[in-house]
């Protein structure tokens, strides 16, 4: 099918839709779902987020308790952690967790619990969609099985379907809805149900011709961030070498206006997409015998980074004291900006690295108030001048938009900048910047 913004076959636009998952996915999801006139369910195993949602209290930053309450009023939503709704509904969205093992194996195991809870209850005529990443073939191999033991045809009975989320945490400058949504079916027919859902709730849908082109498409944008981010970090550490200002040399690149596109240079790559989901795609070609390279080297480049921030955190401060009698304060430990979320966050495991090596460690995160840490709960500090003035470095590992960078720039001995975040701000802080060689070798 080709590229359409105006599907005419509008036989499947339904009423009740389902969202299992209400994470960073799908409790945006939900609320558009609802802004868009359709009855919403949000359904979770986690009571306590069921909880904080009937509250009318937000968990993610995207989404304000304001919006939470007004969608509340309007009873056409509810939380539950209640499968048995589902055989009340005609669209069931899936956005469940899609992590790895321990041993770097894709883990379905949300999905196929999902998907069990929902065969029992499947009814004639009812979409589901996945839209979780995973790796091609899951939503063929491993979804539609399940499905089919409730003994409905698919494409005739049911119909199944795949389209890739692509929610940005933090990103204020487009709305979900303006996001092209990529779409895939089993049959040709879910392809066309599928489709008619999504064009009345985003303004551009893209059709592909099979479920595995959908699942490979995410896997494909973030694997490409992936190598790219990775690519970078590496040349901060050799321009550290060269004595060259990275960050410079990519705004001249910039300047070209083909070709090239720019990518920034920081602690390393987490949540819960960039490093997970080219795991997949490296797992599944080795099923087939496929080894990539490419991937497997970002991969490997994502870790050092991590560690050779935390060296040049420690070479900063023995040019003055041993770390052990050394105050260090850590401004941000979130993945990335504007976000709560700490699932496989560079930031957090510097942080844990560096606890024990001084002689006492702070953190700042307007959007983490705590967090654990080998069954100690952390709490973010607050920032005051006589705090800054402490310690003998503060250092910068998320560009949150509310870290106060210039009262840090006045207060503070020492700025270690991983994210560029100090670029024409001037103060009394000695600043070192990651990817520009002013850091002793």
């Amino acid at each position: 099918m080709k590229k359409t913004n105006n599907i005419t076959n509008n036989s499947y636009v339904r009423s009740k839709v389902g969202v299992i998952g209400m994470g960073y996915v799908g409790l945006p999801l939900a609320l558009l779902f609802l802004n868009k006139g359709y009855q919403v369910t949000g359904i979770d195993i986690n009571q306590s987020k069921i909880n904080q949602l009937q509250d009318g209290k937000s968990y993610i930053p995207d989404v304000k308790d304001k919006e939470l309450h007004e969608a509340l009023q309007s009873d056409n939503i509810i939380f539950t952690s209640n499968y048995d709704v589902i055989s009340q509904l005609d669209i069931i969205v899936i956005c469940v967790p899609t992590p790895l093992t321990n041993n770097q194996i894709p883990d379905l195991s949300y999905i196929k619990n999902a998907s069990e809870e929902i065969y029992p209850r499947l009814q004639i005529n009812q979409l589901v969609i996945l839209e979780s990443s995973t790796y091609p073939g899951t939503t063929r191999d491993i979804l539609l099985p399940i499905l089919e033991k409730s003994k409905l045809q698919i494409g005739t009975d049911f119909y199944l379907g795949y389209s890739p989320e692509r929610i940005d945490p933090g990103n204020n400058t487009l709305k979900v809805e303006e996001i092209p949504k990529v779409v895939g079916g089993i049959t040709e027919d879910c392809l066309q149900m599928i489709s008619d859902f999504y064009q009345n709730v985003f303004n551009e849908i893209i059709p592909t011709s099979s479920v595995e082109i959908a699942e490979l498409c995410k896997l494909l944008e973030n694997s490409y961030r992936f190598i790219n981010v990775s690519f970078i970090n590496e040349l901060a550490m050799l321009c550290d070498q060269l004595n060259i200002n990275l960050w410079e040399a990519i705004d001249a690149a910039s300047s070209k206006p083909y070709g090239f596109q720019p990518f920034y240079p920081g602690p390393g790559i987490g949540g819960h997409c960039i490093p997970i989901d080219p795991l997949y795609l490296s797992w599944i070609g080795q099923q087939h015998g496929f080894q990539n390279q490419f991937l497997s080297l970002a991969e490997n480049k994502n870790k050092d980074i991590s560690q050779y921030v935390i060296n040049q955190i420690n070479t900063i401060v023995n040019e003055e004291k041993p770390t052990s009698e050394a105050n260090i304060l850590i401004c941000g430990i979130s993945y990335k900006k504007d976000s709560n979320d700490v699932r496989t966050s560079p930031p957090l495991e510097i942080m844990k690295a560096l606890l024990n090596n001084y002689k006492s460690l702070e953190y700042f995160d307007p959007f983490v108030p705590s967090v654990q840490i080998n069954q100690k709960t952390y709490y973010s500090t607050e920032l005051t001048p006589q705090l800054l003035k402490k310690m003998d470095i503060v250092v910068l590992l998320v560009d949150h938009s509310t870290i106060p960078v210039q009262e840090i720039l006045d207060h503070a001995k020492k700025v270690y900048d991983t994210k560029n975040v100090t670029d024409g701000l001037t103060g009394n802080a000695k600043v070192f910047l990651l990817g520009n060689g002013n850091i002793s070798k």
